[in-house]
């Protein structure tokens, strides 16, 4: 049941960080262990768009693949990640983008998760804490390199 959250000030919009996170096909080129992600299905509805997708993660010899539910809310500048199937009891995985007075925005990120197996638990358990640690990091240093002006 390891759960972790945070929030990041950061220099950009609201409306670039929604962008960059709603972007799931590119987090394999920067994103701490994930080596694959296919996005299934995309539909819209009520000005939402709806993604089904598969991320394949990695560390050594050990790879495992989920599929989740990302529900993109950009008037509300939050995204929604549900469980769908994979080595997950569950998975809740959240974000928010709030502006602040100087045209930046504040980041929260939370994930909450649990796997199914006691064993692969323990063996990719700190390992996957780890890396959502780093998860809203790799999302700030990506922003940082995008929309950072030379």
């Amino acid at each position: 049941m390891p759960k972790f959250e945070t929030k990041r000030v950061v220099p950009h919009s609201p409306e670039q960080m929604f962008d960059l996170v709603a972007d799931v096909e590119r987090y394999p080129q920067f994103l701490p262990l994930c080596e694959a992600l296919a996005v299934r299905s995309r539909k819209e509805r009520d000005g939402k768009e709806l993604l089904i997708a598969d991320m394949t993660v990695g560390y050594k010899a050990i790879r495992e693949t989920f599929t989740t539910q990302v529900l993109l809310n950009r008037a509300e500048h939050a995204i929604d990640t549900k469980y769908i199937d994979g080595p997950f009891r569950y998975l809740d995985n959240r974000w928010r983008f709030e502006p602040t007075a100087d045209g930046g925005c504040t980041v929260s990120f939370f994930i909450d998760y649990e796997f199914k197996n006691r064993i692969l638990g323990a063996l990719m358990g700190s390992m996957f804490d780890r890396a959502f640690r780093l998860f809203a990091e790799a999302f700030e240093k990506r922003a940082d390199a995008i929309y950072t002006k030379p």
